[in-house]
């Protein structure tokens, strides 16, 4: 009986499609790093919407003075009073405003933590030293303010990255209990029923858990439970639509649109105007960023500004449950096709 060499274990213990599948691991976790490290290792603002209000001739001295901040940091423009920044900043038009009052030698900025605390703590440091080479002091108002028990405004983020994790979840074990691709139409729609059930449930807990339990969110909890569901099936519907088109591949491409790219430019961690331009542009078109916008909308902007961030979580939807359908229905065409014709004497 001959030995076998390792050479041929190896190749035993290691198929060629286990190597690719391994190859493209590696190629995800070298991604995840530069993507996460990318995104979030050197914040800085950058043309964030911010508003002045001032006599005519202040104001517009304010912004050009503002404009000429090194680096860029605001993308200043002139308000027309108090109550008007304030709209705008619930209405998430702006990230905050200075109130100007030439009759006094302090004067106002308007922020909202809820939006982001990072932000918010960047303006007031870079206000804080304009007003003070300007022999100024200020005095910061936070118009919606995230909650005591919201660290950093973070639990919006981590609540849509859970509601994401359980769609794409939800989709791989459907995947890897009964094949990549479903054999048909019917079992294509079968598992789009599953992943809509698991939804509403995911969707409800989780709103749940950061409301009533551990009290980490306000707002309504039929927001969320809504917004919930629909991150869950977005997620899952477009990791199924992947499987349909690639195998067991999707899974891979699924994680890479979600938790690679998605993750870092959802504006968790620090907003969108604090991460470079890349990351900038994708999140507001991926599920992470439109979810985390919409939770934080719902928890401290009295649900405004929301109908864009609804519009992409709704298209990665709908996409999904088409894609999935499609390939299934064009997948059962063929088998058909190809099955033998018997015919009947």
């Amino acid at each position: 009986m001959t030995q076998r060499t390792f050479l041929a274990e190896a190749r035993d213990a290691v198929s060629p499609r286990a190597t690719l599948l391994v190859i493209g691991v590696i190629a995800l976790q070298l991604l995840f790093i530069a993507s996460y490290v990318g995104a979030l290792h050197s914040p800085a603002p950058k043309d964030v919407p911010f508003g002045v209000v001032a006599p005519a001739g202040a104001a517009q001295q304010a912004v050009t003075r503002l404009e000429r901040l090194p680096g860029t940091p605001l993308d200043p423009r002139v308000v027309a009073d108090e109550a008007t920044a304030r709209q705008q900043i619930l209405d998430r038009d702006i990230d905050g405003a200075l109130l100007i009052d030439p009759a006094r030698t302090t004067d106002t900025l308007l922020v909202a933590s809820g939006g982001g605390t990072v932000l918010a703590n960047t303006l007031e440091k870079y206000l804080t030293v304009l007003e003070a080479s300007q022999q100024r002091a200020l005095r910061t108002v936070d118009v919606a303010p995230a909650s005591s028990e919201d660290f950093d405004g973070l639990s919006s983020f981590y609540l849509v990255v859970g509601w994401c994790v359980g769609g794409y979840l939800c989709a791989s074990i459907l995947a890897i209990s009964s094949g990549a691709r479903p054999a048909n139409l019917s079992r294509a729609a079968i598992r789009l029923l599953a992943m809509a059930l698991v939804s509403i449930v995911g969707g409800l807990g989780g709103a749940v858990i950061v409301g009533p339990i551990l009290g980490a969110l306000p707002g309504s909890v039929m927001g969320l439970w809504g917004l919930g569901a629909l991150v869950t099936f977005a997620v899952g519907a477009a990791t199924l639509a992947l499987q349909g088109l690639f195998g067991i591949v999707g899974i891979g491409l699924a994680i890479l649109i979600v938790v690679v790219l998605g993750n870092p430019s959802a504006g968790g961690a620090f907003p969108l105007p604090m991460l470079p331009p890349f990351w900038k542009a994708i999140g507001p078109a991926l599920p992470p960023g439109a979810g985390t916008w919409v939770a934080r909308s719902i928890a401290y902007f009295e649900g405004n500004a929301v109908t864009g961030a609804l519009l992409v979580l709704s298209a990665w939807a709908v996409g999904g449950v088409a894609v999935t359908l499609l390939a299934a229905g064009l997948r059962g065409r063929r088998r058909t096709e190809r099955e033998p014709v018997t015919s009947v004497a």
